[in-house]
């Protein structure tokens, strides 16, 4: 029997005619003997590219086809590894590794890729960018390419959604074009889901995403009409109904469970600091059970067998705080910190509290700078600047995790992960500023939340009676 015709079958609804096309051009991929073949699969949330993948990843071993699923970011992963009963992994830890574990250079390298025969599942794709990485010195899309086509008939299926927002920096998501995957000389095959299935059509959320993304698919710079009343997943709330708002999320779905999107890091810290005062009662700068967010690429305190790299946007909650203090003119903290994507022990390790609130995304350049400068200072007495270098490079204050609370988050934080209840808090917003970027944002935003959406100081012209 055809894998078309074995999808069909195992499918858990009755296939529509587009799933019913995708499924015989996955079969036609999957036959290709060629070291360049590539699949992009496109889709609106709820056309059910997860189911479809689900399905295949549970069919493909009786066709002996190896599977490997990767998506860009540990909450991603874990998404996946959940949908499809079979664990992902992130990209980097998959693909990477350091030059030199003994070095205090902080470049990773290509990992040998030993897979034959294997389709890699690479889900939300959106967010992989060809812009040179800070790791590699190469760009994240070439290096999963170079990686994975080894020419032992290895072959990659992109997933993602072109409405959500494009890598930071780009106009468009670079791994989800056809076009653009042509200059690494892959056959590609497109295949774009747009009709929303039956089953979710009761879904509110669902429904605002599609009524988004069908402006986002036109160019339209329109208001949506949201919907709430019709719905028992989606709710419009003012902002002094937020603490109540909470109380309720997190009553119903725990704490790691929920989350509010901001438009800014600037009112991401206001609602983090609230929700730390006002629910969660907490009046220490930093304590056991908070949950915070790297918001840089750290290569320093995670062992390399354990992949050697704690990445940005990389979520974990404190489980110990000691040894609150000031070095080189900033503010520093000793902590034991859970990653549950990463492992199952606390991390102990050091913690940067300046960018706490920081209202840049990270530590700024003149901050860095400047802790550089005051390090330097303890090294004077070494001959060489090279011997500087990798003295400083091998500091722990230098290599101080970069930390955010994650209560509240801004939205390319947040995206490629899903919550149970999700907050949005529109922020500023007059009516020339909504352009297709904005609908974007609301979009991704708006698909984050699997159970209860919660929009919070929406302007009126969402909501037209």
């Amino acid at each position: 029997m055809s894998i078309a015709h074995n999808l069909a079958k195992s499918f858990p609804h009755l296939p529509n005619p587009q799933q019913l096309y995708l499924f015989e051009k996955l079969d036609q991929f999957l036959q290709l003997k060629t070291n360049d073949s590539c699949f992009v699969l496109k889709g609106y949330a709820g056309t059910g590219k997860t189911t479809v993948i689900s399905a295949l990843i549970k069919l493909l071993p009786n066709y002996q086809i190896k599977t490997v699923l990767l998506a860009p970011t540990g909450r991603a992963a874990k998404v996946l590894s959940f949908y499809s009963k079979k664990e992902a992994s992130t990209i980097h830890r998959k693909i990477y590794r350091k030059k030199s574990a003994f070095s205090p250079e902080m470049h990773f390298s290509l990992s040998p890729n030993l897979h034959k025969n294997t389709l890699f599942i690479i889900d939300e794709a959106s967010m992989i960018s060809d812009d040179l990485s800070d790791y590699s010195g190469s760009s994240l899309l070439n290096d999963v390419i170079s990686f994975v086509y080894n020419n032992q008939n290895n072959r990659i299926i992109f997933i993602g959604d072109t409405a959500q927002l494009p890598p930071v920096g780009s106009s468009e998501s670079p791994a989800l074009a056809k076009d653009y995957l042509n200059k690494f000389n892959l056959n590609t095959t497109e295949v774009e889901l747009t009709d929303v299935v039956r089953q979710e059509k009761e879904s509110g959320i669902l429904h605002n995403a599609t009524t988004i993304r069908e402006l986002i698919r036109t160019e339209e710079e329109a208001f949506p009409t949201l919907k709430t009343t019709s719905y028992k997943d989606v709710y419009r709330m003012m902002g002094d109904k937020i603490v109540e708002g909470l109380n309720y999320a997190y009553g119903k779905y725990d704490l790691e469970n929920c989350l509010v999107i901001c438009r800014s890091n600037k009112a991401a810290n206001m609602y983090n600091q609230n929700i730390r005062n006002q629910i969660l009662w907490r009046e220490d700068e930093l304590t056991g059970g908070d949950l915070v967010m790297v918001v840089k690429n750290n290569y320093y305190w995670l062992a390399e067998e354990k992949g050697g790299f704690i990445a940005n946007g990389d979520i974990g909650q404190i489980t110990r705080v000691k040894n609150i203090h000031e070095q080189y003119g900033f503010r520093f903290a000793d902590v034991q910190l859970l990653f549950a994507d990463i492992d199952q022990e606390p991390l102990t390790c050091k913690v940067m509290l300046d960018t706490l609130y920081a209202e840049s995304p990270n530590l700024p350049y003149d901050s860095q700078k400047k802790l550089f400068e005051e390090l330097m200072k303890d090294y004077e007495h070494l001959e060489t600047k090279r011997a500087k270098m990798d003295a400083i490079k091998s500091n722990p204050y230098f290599n101080a995790l970069q930390i955010k609370f994650a209560y509240a988050v801004t939205c390319h934080k947040a995206q490629g992960g899903q919550w149970d209840a999700v907050f949005i808090d529109q922020g500023y917003l007059t009516e020339e500023m909504l352009n297709i970027d904005l609908l974007r944002w609301l979009y991704t935003a708006t698909t984050r939340a699997t159970k209860e959406l919660f929009y919070v100081n929406f302007n009126e012209l969402f909501f037209p009676s």
